[in-house]
């Protein structure tokens, strides 16, 4: 038989239109079918070295990503993770939340073969859309006998799902992997790794909640911001209105304003949990050892959070057994 691509569409720029012929901007995302997507673009069964299936999970703007949609993404992963006939799995997404939806599957697929996450910058009626390429270079990459894990390809490149970050509102390589670089390259319908081997794919840190997804409400967990002038009051509101974590976009390697410092200590004495992350964008925070709180290993504020809310999804679900 016949080893399959499968391809999960969750609607985005790369399925979005505008009623102005041409246009890069003002379009509405997540309008066209993942199976018509696939139908316009030559090569994809031959970049697929098999049979293509597409299924529509979802059509949205990746900016209204919530959690209903993130379960019935991973469970549909899962499932076809489960086929042995399934070589890899492609999902095409909006660029906006994409980098908190590759970490989300980092941490709860078991990916020994590749989940690569595509996109655009420009709808499919654009003048030159960049969707088309980037679906094919998926579709490339999710076919390759050493890629494994949960992946991002954009551009012409390969990013891995802890690293990369969305880092430009307009351009067509908007995704950058910070300090690290990226993992490989598409290029002419060949994949090139930047070490010379594929990476090894990561062991999911949460694999056992996917089959509780769904099954119980998902915390809520906020970001605050530490900035000038700040007085920690969004944390006092976060906590009183039932936040069980909080995830802090600190200065520099991880200071925090002293009011906001307050605001937090108030937080975890309440029991809420905290982790902090560093606003900023390259390099990495030290570690807390003498802090009430956990810094968030790296992570960008986003992922930290996307993180957290595993931890305490874990939490709820040993304490119920």
């Amino acid at each position: 038989m016949q080893r399959k691509i499968v391809v999960l569409g969750t609607g985005g720029t790369i399925a979005g239109t505008s009623s102005v012929a041409g246009a890069n901007v003002g379009y509405t995302a997540g309008q066209i079918g993942v199976q018509q997507l696939l139908a316009a673009i030559p090569g994809l069964e031959r970049a697929a070295g098999g049979v293509l299936v597409a299924e529509q999970v979802a059509q949205l703007d990746s900016k209204d990503m919530d959690f209903e949609v993130w379960t019935r993404l991973v469970q549909r992963c899962t499932a076809h993770l489960a086929d042995p006939l399934v070589a890899g799995i492609v999902i095409t997404h909006g660029t906006d939340t994409l980098e908190e939806t590759a970490w989300l599957l980092h941490q709860l697929l078991d990916a020994s073969r590749p989940v690569v996450l595509t996109c655009a910058m420009r709808p499919a009626t654009a003048l030159v859309p960049d969707g088309p390429q980037n679906l094919l270079d998926a579709v490339t990459l999710a076919a390759h006998p050493a890629a494994r894990g949960v992946l991002l390809v954009a551009a012409g490149r390969v990013h891995g799902a802890r690293e990369v970050s969305k880092v430009h509102p307009l351009r067509l390589d908007a995704f950058e992997s910070g300090d690290t670089g990226p993992l490989g390259w598409v290029e002419a319908d060949r994949v090139r790794w930047a070490h010379g081997q594929a990476p090894l794919a990561a062991v999911p840190t949460h694999a056992a909640l996917v089959p509780a997804l769904g099954s119980a409400p998902w915390p809520r967990v906020e970001i605050v911001l530490s900035h000038a002038g700040t007085d920690g009051a969004l944390v006092d509101w976060a906590v009183q209105g039932g936040a069980r974590g909080i995830v802090v976009a600190a200065t520099g390697d991880g200071t925090l304003h002293h009011a906001l410092e307050a605001a937090l200590a108030r937080a975890v004495a309440a029991g809420v949990q905290v982790r902090v992350a560093s606003r900023c964008p390259l390099g990495r925070m030290r570690d807390l050892p003498d802090a009430p709180w956990r810094g968030a290993d790296g992570l960008s504020p986003v992922k930290a959070r996307v993180s957290l809310l595993l931890e305490l999804l874990q939490a709820s679900m040993q304490a119920s057994i």
